[in-house]
C-alpha cells in the first residue's frame, strides 16, 4: 500500500503539469470546475482515458476542467463526502450514498445502452471452474465499497455459503495484477476495466463469473454548481457522440455516449439496501 501511495504522489506532479496545460487552453477568466474520477485504475491511465474528454468539454463549454482523482477508493469516498469535487464520476453505490437530499451530488448523465457488471477473475491456469472452487481461498478486491467489483461478488459468495478471505488492494488494476502474479486465487473487477487493463496482464486471466447488470456509474454535480452551468455541461456530455471529435474523446472510456440521467435511475441499486464500510481499506 505504501508503494502505491508513493507512486500516486510521484505521478501527481506530472498530472498537475497536464492540468496546467488543460487550463491554459481556455481564457484567463474561464470558470474552473474540478472533475473527480473514481480511482479504478492508476492516475496516469485515468488521465489518458479522461483527458481527451475533458479537453473536448472545455471546447464545448468554455469552462476549464481540472482532472482530480485520489490515491485509493476510500480516500475518494472521503473527498466525495467533503464535497471536494464540482463534478464527479462515481460508482452506482457511491451515488446512492452521496446523492441523499438536496445537499448531495445530483445526477447529470450515465453511459447510454450500458449496464455495469462485476466479474470474478482467476488465472487462466487456475483449476477453478465455479465460484465453489474458491472456497477457503484469499480473494482480492479494490475496496469494501467498490460496487460491482467488490460489493456484488462478496454478497453473492456469502449468499452461496462460500467462505473466503477478502483482501483490499486499492484499485481494479491492482486486483488484476495481483491475481496474475498468483498472490490471490481470484479477484473482483468489472468488465470495462478488465478490457482496458494492460493486455500483458489480461491475457494471463479469465473471467470465472459475472454478476447481473445494474445502472452504471454516474457523472454527478455538486449542488454548489449553478443550474445554468450544470445544464451546459450536461448538454456537452450528451452531445459528445454527435461529432467526430466527441466520439474520439469517448473511445478511451469504451462507452458509446452519455444520456441524461435522473436520481431515480439508481433505484435498482438502492433496492439492494447495501450498507458498506465507506472510507475504509478493510
Amino acid at each position: 500500500m505504501r508503494r502505491a501511495t508513493v507512486r500516486y504522489f510521484f505521478l501527481l506532479a506530472g498530472l498537475l503539469l497536464v492540468n496546467t496545460a488543460l487550463a491554459q487552453s481556455g481564457s484567463g477568466t474561464a470558470m474552473r470546475l474540478s472533475f473527480g474520477i473514481v480511482p479504478q485504475q492508476a492516475p496516469s491511465e485515468l488521465l489518458a482515458s479522461w483527458g481527451p474528454l475533458l479537453r473536448e468539454l472545455e471546447t464545448r463549454t468554455g469552462y476549464r476542467f481540472v482532472f482530480r482523482t485520489a490515491p485509493d477508493i476510500p480516500t475518494f469516498e472521503r473527498r466525495l463526502a467533503a464535497g471536494e469535487y464540482d463534478v464527479a464520476y462515481m460508482n452506482p453505490y457511491h451515488f446512492t450514498v452521496f446523492n441523499k437530499g438536496d445537499e448531495g451530488y445530483q445526477a447529470m448523465v450515465r453511459a447510454e445502452n450500458k449496464l455495469i457488471r462485476g466479474i470474478v477473475v482467476v488465472r487462466k491456469d487456475s483449476p477453478a471452474e465455479t465460484l465453489q472452487d474458491l472456497r477457503g481461498q484469499a480473494l482480492a478486491f479494490p475496496a469494501p465499497a467498490a460496487f460491482a467489483a467488490s460489493i456484488l461478488p462478496r454478497a453473492h459468495l456469502k449468499a452461496e455459503g462460500i467462505d473466503f478471505g477478502a483482501h483490499y488492494v486499492s484499485s481494479h488494476d491492482s486486483v488484476y495484477k495481483a491475481v496474475a502474479k498468483g498472490l490471490y486465487a481470484g479477484g473482483g473487477g468489472v468488465v470495462r476495466t478488465f478490457e482496458a487493463t494492460d493486455p500483458s496482464v489480461r491475457e494471463q486471466l479469465r473471467v470465472l463469473w459475472t454478476t447481473p447488470g445494474y445502472t452504471p456509474h454516474a457523472i454527478a454535480v455538486h449542488p454548489r454548481v449553478s443550474p445554468e452551468v450544470c445544464a451546459k455541461v450536461q448538454e456537452a456530455l450528451v452531445g459528445l457522440n454527435t461529432s467526430e471529435s466527441g466520439r474520439g474523446a469517448l473511445q478511451g472510456l469504451k462507452v458509446e455516449g452519455f444520456e441524461t440521467a435522473k436520481n431515480a435511475d439508481w433505484d435498482d441499486v438502492r433496492a439492494l439496501q447495501i450498507d458498506a464500510r465507506l472510507g475504509t481499506q478493510d
